[in-house]
């Protein structure tokens, strides 16, 4: 099985690749119809959600830059 990825695209969604599942608050699973690659929004403006229509181009920014987070607490 091949390790899943997730980037975080700059003023865009999360694209995220390779075998995964996406389920509901409830767990019931959102059928993605053999997609090995889908864009969940971020910026709340879709019309699709959980999934991204590109509905934030030109009205969501965020310059994606990688960082460490602090030390989980023990």
């Amino acid at each position: 099985m091949s390790k899943t990825k997730i980037t975080v695209l700059p003023n865009g969604s999360l694209k995220i690749e390779g075998q995964f599942d996406i389920v509901d608050k409830e767990g019931a699973m959102y059928n993605l119809q053999g997609r090995e690659i889908i864009s969940l929004c971020r910026c709340g403006k879709s019309q699709n959600k959980p999934f991204c229509d590109g509905s934030h181009k030109g009205h969501f920014e965020h310059e994606a830059k990688a960082f460490d987070l602090p030390p989980k607490k023990a």
